[in-house]
């Protein structure tokens, strides 16, 4: 049985009519949700098949993952998140992303990073990371720069205060559809950062402005994408209070 972009479906269909109107199977991209099971036919050839229950969504060029409510991240490959550093040993920190394990960051893992000039990076620490490797039999590994070996925006968050949400809050604050960073950066000027793994980061010049804008973030997530003006004017009106 295949399922179609935007219905629901159920762990064990498949993409088939995607990978139809795909010319080439290995330009697909499978995310959260979706595996490559290897059936046996006239010729064996790799099948994607839903494994859990959700939304089947496709972000573009050829991105497929499935949208369901959850709190544990799974890694997958290619992920943006944040992490706590919980223990440094001699070549890697050990990272808490909120996984079912702690994920692997090494030393040079950073721009500029070399055996004798190591990052100055603590546990407790938070950083935001890179998956680049996300295996059932292996831990994940985490990396702070991109492809060109540069950090752009990886790397560790300093100052403000990281809360933990829904994945589905932090799709939907990333989506563009979503005009609430918009709305509230016209309000006060802030950092933030958000993580697929269900973790957000927000800084602003006072701490009372980051902890409303932390709360006004966790309202959105039951509050539909029409209506986001009214809890930025909600903001508006408790942020006349604060110097």
């Amino acid at each position: 049985m295949a399922a179609c972009v935007g219905n629901s479906c159920i762990p064990g269909e498949t993409l088939q009519e995607e990978r139809q109107e795909s010319s080439d199977i290995r330009k697909v991209v499978l995310g959260d949700g979706l595996r490559c099971n290897i059936v046996a036919s006239s010729e064996e050839h790799s099948l994607p098949v839903i494994t859990k229950n959700g939304i089947l969504r496709r972000r573009k060029p050829n991105i497929y993952y499935v949208d369901s409510y959850q709190k544990r991240y799974i890694p997958s490959k290619n992920d943006s998140v944040i992490g706590i550093v919980t223990t440094k040993t001699l070549d890697f920190f050990w990272v808490d992303i909120n996984a079912s394990e702690p994920a692997a960051l090494s030393y040079l893992a950073f721009e500029g990073a070399t055996k004798k000039n190591r990052p100055e990076i603590n546990v407790g620490d938070l950083v935001f990371c890179k998956v680049v490797l996300a295996h059932p039999d292996l831990e994940p590994e985490l990396v702070c720069v991109d492809s060109t070996g540069k950090k752009g925006n990886l790397g560790q968050l300093n100052d403000g205060i990281m809360f933990s949400c829904s994945i589905n809050l932090v799709r939907k604050v990333l989506n563009e559809k979503c005009r609430l960073l918009h709305l509230l950066s016209k309000e006060t000027p802030f950092e933030l950062v958000a993580g697929i793994n269900g973790r957000i980061w927000v800084n602003s010049n006072s701490l009372r402005k980051t902890i409303l804008l932390r709360d006004t973030i966790l309202k959105a997530e039951h509050t539909p994408y029409e209506e986001m003006s009214n809890i930025v004017n909600d903001f508006a009106t408790e942020l006349t209070g604060i110097p």
